[in-house]
């Protein structure tokens, strides 16, 4: 039998005496990916090693595969956070890790964005088993789309948390006061918001929105241009009160205009 080549050899056993916190930074990508599948590889090393931003995409496969290190959360958090993991090791992981391991891996800013969307999509498909509490941080500290998902909460502290998210847009809410049910609490609630109640698209939303008071109603039905009651008018399903006054509107309006 003929022995392994020395290259073979040093890519599959590092020196049982090498010192292998000095291993971390070698230029070598056999010794790194050699270094990621040592059994003598600790937490800290394994972390120290996953700081490096040009890891081999094969080193971080070992990493995923070395039971001495993968059986650690911060490991594989950071396996996942890593910008150059392949997805066939980062999105499987990603169903393992607990929920504000999720929000940092979606908050995260060099996490490619489909592993993002994956860590929101888990803690979606999460939220009906998630307590008060947590749900309460989340609308305060998640990605947009995981806030926008608690604008539907029946905790009127969380959906109040989720409009004051730093991350929410015009866009989420819009698609919210859209939905077909669950909005009893979200529409007054957007009504009465200092920032959000002075949006053009969030007025036409409400206004299509049957849990919207009347009297805010009458508000924005004097406050939306000309032309935009026209598009809710043709555009969204108005009850018969909402779209018989808004007719009215619209025509006392134009007629206003052309009697100038």
């Amino acid at each position: 039998m003929t022995e392994p080549s020395a290259k073979a050899h040093k890519k599959n056993h590092l020196p049982l005496d090498a010192a292998l916190d000095r291993l971390i930074h070698d230029p070598s990508p056999e010794t790194v990916i050699a270094l990621a599948s040592d059994a003598r590889l600790t937490e800290d090393l394994a972390l120290s090693l996953l700081n490096r931003r040009d890891l081999p995409r094969e080193a971080l496969e070992e990493l995923h595969k070395n039971a001495s290190v993968n059986q650690y959360r911060k490991v594989q958090l950071a396996i996942v956070m890593h910008p150059r993991t392949p997805r066939h090791v980062s999105v499987p992981t990603i169903r393992h890790i607990y929920v504000f391991e999720l929000v940092q891996v979606a908050l995260h800013p060099v996490t490619p964005a489909d592993v993002k969307r994956a860590a929101e999509e888990v803690l979606i498909s999460r939220m009906a088993n998630i307590s008060p509490g947590e749900r309460f941080t989340l609308a305060k500290q998640s990605s947009g789309r995981v806030a926008a998902v608690l604008l539907l909460d029946k905790e009127p502290r969380i959906l109040q948390a989720a409009l004051a998210n730093p991350r929410m847009t015009e866009a989420l809410i819009v698609k919210a006061v859209r939905a077909q049910t669950g909005t009893e609490l979200l529409a007054p609630a957007v009504c009465r918001h200092e920032k959000w109640s002075r949006r053009n698209e969030i007025k036409m939303a409400l206004l299509g929105n049957a849990d919207t008071p009347f009297a805010r109603v009458l508000q924005f039905a004097q406050e939306l241009p000309v032309n935009l009651l026209k598009d809710v008018l043709r555009n969204s399903r108005l009850s018969p009160n909402v779209k018989n006054y808004l007719r009215t509107a619209v025509a006392k309006r134009l007629g206003s205009k052309t009697g100038r």
